[in-house]
């Protein structure tokens, strides 16, 4: 099985100082990629200096476009992508390779709470991990680790899908869960990261929050739509009941809340079936 390990990398020469000898020790067979997005640090420098193969970009095109262009570019097998700011341990790549060689397609290292970045984080990650868990009905442990072990031919089927920037790992992650594809969690520990974080609470808080709109619309619409749409039933039927009985009529608010129950019904089925050509196969 040949081995590919991609690391994603921007103003990360100090981390890359750190895993790339750690990683060369554990796999001296195994093609390593680094993923320059637009750095301004000789990050590109440093993966060369260590035995990498560096990709270089004139600018910054975000986390998912790297990971992206590792993907195409990698010739193993498996793939391996980690993060390059050392807070992924080489010495964990094991485990998740053994984890991989039981049938699955995909194992994802999962964090515990003193691995996430903030408190905040921590909140929002496991809210993530409850509502993918919901959807998808098996345990999600860390919906948004970006240290993972995939098999080549399968993560390639959906490059078309993941976003250029931030989220890559949750569009993966239910893609996976979509194309019943066995999916694994290994825990492991995390340090703390070398340099500063590049996300931004205020930038990218609003993106982290279409990842609740992205968990439901990449996996089973309806159980995002058939919620509010019953929620809208409810509120309507609740608020005729209440004018029947008080005024005796049928307001024009009832009429506009069974409505919108209808409407958001219906937009789930349309959304349902988009979901499935998404998914669909050719031969």
């Amino acid at each position: 099985m040949q081995l590919t390990v991609v690391l994603p990398a921007k103003n990360e020469a100090e981390g890359l100082r750190r895993t790339l000898p750690a990683l060369r020790e554990r796999f001296p067979e195994a093609e390593v990629i680094v993923v320059d997005d637009g750095s301004s640090d000789g990050t590109a420098l440093v993966a060369t200096e260590h035995g990498a193969r560096a990709l270089g970009a004139p600018y910054s095109m975000g986390n998912g476009a790297a990971i992206k262009r590792g993907a195409r570019a990698a010739s193993g097998e498996v793939i391996v992508f980690m993060d390059a700011d050392g807070q992924h341990d080489p010495a964990h790549i094991q485990a998740l390779l053994d984890k991989l060689g039981e049938g699955y397609d995909m194992v994802v290292g999962a964090r515990d709470a003193s691995g996430q970045a903030s408190a905040g984080r921590s909140v929002a990650n496991g809210f993530y991990n409850r509502l993918a868990s919901w959807i998808t009905g098996t345990r999600i442990a860390d919906l948004t680790s970006g240290f993972r072990a995939v098999r080549a031919d399968k993560f390639r089927e959906f490059l078309h899908l993941l976003p250029n920037g931030f989220s890559y790992p949750t569009t993966i992650t239910m893609a996976f869960f979509r194309s019943a594809y066995p999916v694994a969690y290994v825990p492991v520990p995390v340090a703390a990261r070398i340099g500063r974080s590049h996300i931004r609470p205020l930038r990218d808080g609003v993106r982290f929050l279409l990842i609740i709109f992205k968990i439901a619309t990449l996996y089973s619409p309806l159980k995002l739509f058939v919620p509010v749409s019953v929620g809208f039933g409810v509120l309507g039927l609740g608020y005729y009941a209440y004018t029947y009985l008080a005024m005796h009529r049928f307001t024009n608010m009832s009429a506009l809340l069974l409505s919108a129950a209808v409407i958001v019904f219906l937009i789930g089925l349309v959304s349902e079936q988009i979901t499935a050509l998404t998914y669909r196969r050719d031969a």
